[in-house]
């Protein structure tokens, strides 16, 4: 079986369409109208990196553990675990609600394939969170037997929801930093200093990485070219002042040193010092930024 076998034969469905839909209807109600800070917030620039992966960890965790006593329970036929797992049930119910609101951020600037695989997602965590809260309810209603059942339900949909979240990170590269870091440790030469405009994002290559130039009063600044969200090219984004904004999603950078002012990019940008020598602009990478 080839490991997207998962995702091709349930990508394949007809509804698949109707939940992007319904997720942009969600998103340009809820983080599109929110302020750049709880974007920003949820995109996990305060963090230095994507928040959503770092949420999903106490839901999954705590329906896990609710799931793994309701089987000692059941096995032993015994009650003393109810009580734990009806407290593990609340807490990854008031967690995931953290985890879903960075996930649809993320959702709300990405791009397809990873943008059908991130509506699949949504469907099987959101379905297994809906199924714990149904358990929970009936629990306390005083119907254990079909509350157990449910939150068995519930943590089979939420397998499938993981391993398609594996799937954005590890296949699709979501979350996770698209900025060329690897640049040249010792100046090298990238153009002639007399070709570059004044004022316009000119993209070089030193020792095969992108390099965005600009030059401002006949000061050059050097960054990554390669937005470090999706990497989109920041040659072709819209200069303002010191500010690029990448033409994809959005993100804005400092050209001075890289530094992301605004996401939904959650990394800044590798930075490079620059310099003039016999007329070429040489470069390196700026490993204290």
């Amino acid at each position: 079986m080839k490991p997207e076998f998962i995702e091709d034969q349930v990508a394949q469905q007809g509804w698949v369409q109707t939940t992007e839909k319904v997720l942009d209807v969600v998103s340009d109600a809820t983080v599109k109208k929110s302020g750049s800070a709880i974007r920003n917030f949820l995109h996990g620039k305060w963090l230095g990196h994507a928040l959503h992966p770092a949420t999903v960890e106490v839901p999954i965790g705590a329906f896990t553990t609710a799931t793994l006593l309701d089987a000692l329970g059941a096995t032993g036929k015994t009650s003393r675990y109810e009580a734990g797992a009806d407290a593990a049930i609340g807490i990854g119910l008031v967690t995931s609600t953290l985890a879903a609101a960075s996930g649809l951020a993320d959702w709300s600037k990405s791009d397809e394939p990873a943008r059908r695989v991130g509506g699949l997602h949504a469907v099987f965590t959101g379905g297994a969170s809906l199924c714990y809260l149904a358990s929970w309810i009936l629990r306390k209603r005083g119907n254990r037997e079909a509350g157990v059942g449910l939150g068995i339900a519930g943590w089979l949909a939420l397998a499938v929801g993981a391993y398609l979240g594996g799937r954005l990170v590890y296949n699709h590269k979501m979350g996770v930093d698209h900025g060329e870091r690897n640049g040249p440790e010792k100046f090298t030469p990238v153009m002639p200093d007399s070709e570059l405009p004044e004022n316009t994002p000119h993209r070089v290559e030193a020792r095969g990485v992108g390099v965005l130039l600009v030059k401002k009063e006949g000061r050059i600044f050097a960054i990554g070219e390669k937005c470090a969200h999706l990497g989109g090219p920041l040659e072709q984004g819209k200069l303002e002042g010191s500010t690029i904004t990448c033409p994809w999603h959005g993100s804005k950078f400092d050209i001075e040193t890289g530094r992301v002012l605004d996401g939904p990019s959650a990394y800044s940008q590798p930075c490079f010092e620059a310099r003039v020598v016999n007329g070429q602009i040489e470069v390196r990478i700026n490993r204290k930024m």
